[in-house]
């Protein structure tokens, strides 16, 4: 047709149509543009439109639609979907209310499952509480909906369950089709479990939640977009462990079409955990170049410079680092509290305690928190710096006085103090006292006792306080305390013994009973004997002999110790070649005398036993110094001297 009539409006339409049908939408859109006098917006806006946004062209596309001049369902559905990749998620909103009040066919389910997809987004995105819609989870992609809404608000356990639900739906709705497979339901089924994770990870379930993250990566699903949120998740869980691992999954972070899949909050937080995984892999200059793109693209948010600072630390630059946090804060003073507490936390990791208190300081909308004064406090302490100290509990004391005098327009004489102001009073007091101020902390303690007249505790106080400035007014005050009758002290004494602090527990008297009593009455204070054991003697102990006294000493201390004999055996040592005897060998072998007697007893010999049954033992006998009796001794001695040398 096309060949006989290049401008017929019908087949080009239908020309354009087919292209859309086969995927050809460039060529498609190359038509359009190519026959613009005959294809005008009025008779082919849609098909424009849609090529447009298949292509990601999507300023274009909404271009497109809001120049045409009818607006049919068609281009408002469309509009609905261009709405939503530009994340302009009211007037998406607001398109599909219309759409589906407006409308009556079969893609009512599609719509309304579009519209709880919108409201999941602001949920997650911009923390906006989602109104109920009243729409019935019949399907699993509602529940899956329902769950990221949930998910936006914190309600974890929540959302758990309506995942459970969205995979129970899931199995069911596609185990009906038998042309669906196993691995089909698991790859439908990869977002679902890709969420549950997310919310393992949220509850420090970690190990449960990368090990759900691994097995969807193995069914390597096509949907590159889930892949990068998986594997950006897993370098978040490794941080700066299992390196190695990150540098794996950060690859899948950078697969084609994954912009056009994600949101740019998803997008910007996969960047900037890729400069952090930069820093833990020491590639500084990669670090520095992902950051200072990070700031350009959004120069008020803080992560870029705190990346950067971060950086320069490991590079034991903290000067810098710190030049840097506070070019940052006087450029954006919006962002100026978070910076400097990052300053102030790098001056004291270098010890600069004085000046780190000098940065919390100087930001104004935290002087006054009871956080910050606590911690000024504690810090100036550590420095021994104790008017500065005070200087700031009186600052933040005189914040609250100023803000209670703004807020309060009555001429009320007496005004009651909040609990915090009252904390705040209290803790100087405290302080002063400590720190030997007692002046100082009468003011505050009247102050107190003012606002409380019951409060003994105070009075007490105060009293103590006087007492080393005022003792007149110490002895005025104290007839303001209770008397000792009123005060009712409900004290359990038993409970208190028994307590597990308590360091002295009475003892409980062992209840007697029957024969028992009536011996303890008999025997009064008569105490049982213990029998004495007796003491273990040796087995060839003699009482006929009387034990060496210095038995006990060591054989060097002892009287009769004359030293060992050295050389004794020099003279008796063979000379020649080696196996050679000498002559005189045969007189040194004791075996071939017929006198010298055996060495030890034969066993079972009744000799042996008649013989050594009259031996005198070595323990009991004071030695004479014999030969005999040195070289037992001395093999003694060897014996007990094993491995000491």
């Amino acid at each position: 047709v096309l060949q006989i009539s290049k401008d017929d409006v019908t087949a080009l339409q239908c020309k354009v149509v087919c292209l859309i049908q086969n995927g050809n939408f460039k060529e498609a859109l190359g038509v359009i543009n190519t026959h613009t006098k005959v294809l005008t917006s009025d008779i082919i806006a849609f098909e424009k439109a849609y090529c447009e946004y298949r292509l990601n062209r999507i300023e274009n596309a909404l271009k497109t639609i809001q120049s045409a001049s009818q607006q049919t369902d068609k281009l408002k559905e469309l509009y609905g979907q261009v709405l939503y990749r530009l994340e302009r998620y009211d007037d998406c909103l607001a398109a599909y209310r219309d759409l589906i009040r407006n409308s009556q066919d079969e893609y009512e389910e599609e719509r309304k499952t579009n519209l709880s997809a919108v409201v999941a987004a602001q949920s997650t995105w911009e923390k906006v509480m989602p109104e109920d819609l009243g729409l019935r989870e019949a399907t699993y992609e509602l529940c899956y909906n329902s769950a990221c809404a949930l998910i936006g608000q914190g309600k974890l356990n929540e959302a758990m369950k309506k995942l459970q639900k969205a995979e129970e739906l899931c199995r069911q709705s596609l185990s009906e089709d038998s042309d669906v497979t196993e691995e089909d339901i698991e790859a439908e089924l990869a977002i679902i479990h890709g969420q549950m994770a997310y919310i393992m990870q949220l509850q420090g379930r970690t190990e449960d939640a990368l090990q759900l993250y691994n097995q969807i990566i193995k069914l390597k699903p096509t949907d590159v977009g889930l892949l990068a949120v998986i594997a950006n998740n897993i370098i978040t869980i490794n941080k700066d462990q299992n390196v190695f691992d990150s540098k794996k999954k950060v690859k899948l972070t950078n697969a084609e079409g994954v912009e056009h899949k994600l949101s740019k909050k998803q997008l910007q937080a996969i960047e900037f955990n890729k400069a952090l995984l930069a820093m833990y892999t020491n590639q500084a200059d990669q670090c520095r170049k992902l950051s200072a793109s990070l700031q350009s693209q959004s120069p008020e948010h803080l992560l870029p410079v705190l990346i950067q600072a971060a950086q320069l630390c490991r590079e034991k630059q903290h000067a810098k680092a710190v030049g840097l946090l506070q070019d940052f804060a006087d450029q954006h003073p919006a962002n100026a509290a978070e910076i400097k507490l990052t300053m102030a936390q790098l001056k004291i990791a270098q010890g600069s305690v004085t000046k780190a208190c000098m940065i919390l300081r100087s930001i104004e909308e935290l002087q006054h928190k009871p956080g910050m004064v606590s911690a000024l406090v504690t810090m100036y302490s550590h420095e021994e710096d104790i008017d500065s100290a005070i200087e700031v509990f009186t600052q933040a004391i005189q914040w609250y006085q100023q803000f209670q005098a703004r807020t309060n327009y009555g001429c009320c004489v007496f005004q009651p103090k909040s609990p915090v102001h009252l904390s705040l009073i209290r803790e100087a007091a405290n302080f002063k006292l400590k720190h030997g101020r007692k002046k100082e902390a009468i003011s505050d303690l009247e102050e107190l006792w003012k606002q409380n007249p019951k409060d003994v505790h105070t009075l007490a106080q105060l009293i103590s306080a006087y007492s080393l400035v005022d003792p007149e007014k110490a002895k005025v005050l104290s007839k303001h305390l209770p008397s000792s009758d009123t005060m009712s002290l409900k004290v359990d004494v038993d409970a208190l013994e028994n307590s597990h602090g308590a360091t002295y527990v009475r003892k409980k008297a062992a209840k007697l009973t029957g024969d028992n009593q009536q011996k303890e009455q008999g025997q009064g204070d008569v105490k049982k004997k213990k029998k004495k054991k007796k003491g273990k003697l040796p087995k060839n102990y003699d009482p006929k002999v009387t034990p060496d006294p210095e038995r006990w000493l060591p054989m060097r201390e002892r009287s009769y110790y004359r030293g060992r004999k050295k050389g004794k055996k020099k003279d008796q040592v063979g000379k020649g070649t080696q196996g050679s005897t000498t002559a005189g060998s045969s007189e040194l072998d004791a075996s071939r005398t017929a006198s010298s007697p055996p060495t030890s007893p034969r066993p079972g010999s009744a000799a042996a036993v008649s013989a050594t049954s009259n031996v005198i033992p070595p323990r009991h006998q004071k030695p004479a110094g014999a030969p005999a009796t040195k070289k037992k001794q001395q093999q003694k001695k060897k014996k007990g001297a094993k491995g000491g040398w």
